[in-house]
């Protein structure tokens, strides 16, 4: 999602709160900003908010978690650590943006924002998605977080937007349970790749990819020479995906190579 839409989805509710007086100063150029230095909250923050509004998230991140350090009791304490939640997000420091949202939580749990905060966590996931090639632990992670926010606020434009996002998010693992079955099909390992292909079937039934896995399962089961599973794969692929290429290569691989059965069928 692009960053435009997290904020305003999100930190314009926090933004709406972050004080009617913004009348303090705004944040200055010098690279010590960052530095320690003894500043009232309110400059304090606003100095964050300054930076974040040029585009300088880092700077303005630290600068948020400053305002948690010098004033840590202070109401715009908690406003702060979701501030530096967004920021890091931005700048694609995601490990220390779900770090920054995890201990929001852990402070204000049953605070407004803790819906925000969540899919902050989640969208951090997200964004990291690799490529099928590649480990899917972060995808799993990102199933996760998902999940908890629609668990969690089922009524909310996070879930919605949750929803939308799980659905890529299930179509990702099950592509990568694809890509493993076929490498295991093409080595000859019929029973490892029909594992993977019902995996898709049973799992992620509702994916792009499961007219292909009925097709794999078909394909796979004709070669441990069972045609009788083959043609109960190719019945369910027929009856759920009539219309698809994968049907039809089904159905051509059954007459060529289980006609009786097919026939029976």
């Amino acid at each position: 999602m692009r960053h435009s839409k997290i904020l305003s989805v999100g930190l314009l509710a926090v933004s709406a709160l972050a004080l009617s007086a913004c009348a303090g100063r705004g944040g200055g150029t010098n690279e010590r900003e960052t530095q320690y230095v003894a500043r009232d909250v309110e400059t304090l923050y606003n100095s964050a908010k300054a930076r974040m509004d040029r585009g300088d998230l880092t700077v303005a991140a630290a600068l948020f978690d400053e305002v948690e350090r010098q004033h840590p009791y202070s109401p715009w304490a908690r406003r702060a650590q979701l501030m530096s939640a967004f920021a890091y997000y931005a700048s694609r420091n995601y490990n220390q943006s779900i770090q920054s949202a995890t201990r929001f939580i852990s402070i204000h749990p049953g605070n407004r924002d803790a819906p925000y905060a969540y899919y902050l966590i989640a969208m951090c996931y997200y964004e990291q998605i690799s490529d099928v090639t590649r480990d899917q632990a972060i995808t799993l992670q990102a199933q996760r977080a998902m999940n908890e926010i629609i668990r969690r606020y089922p009524r909310s434009e996070y879930a919605a937007d949750a929803r939308i996002k799980l659905d890529l998010v299930n179509d990702h693992l099950a592509g990568k349970e694809m890509e493993i079955g076929r490498f295991y099909e093409r080595s000859g390992h019929w029973l490892a790749a029909q594992y993977r292909f019902r995996e898709v079937v049973e799992t992620y039934q509702t994916t792009s990819h499961t007219p292909e896995a009925l097709y794999r399962l078909t394909e796979t089961s004709l070669a441990l020479g069972l045609p009788v599973e083959a043609q109960r794969y190719a019945a369910v692929l027929g009856a759920n995906y009539p219309g698809s290429e994968w049907y039809q290569k089904a159905f051509d691989l059954m007459q060529e190579h289980a006609p009786a059965v097919a026939t029976a069928g």
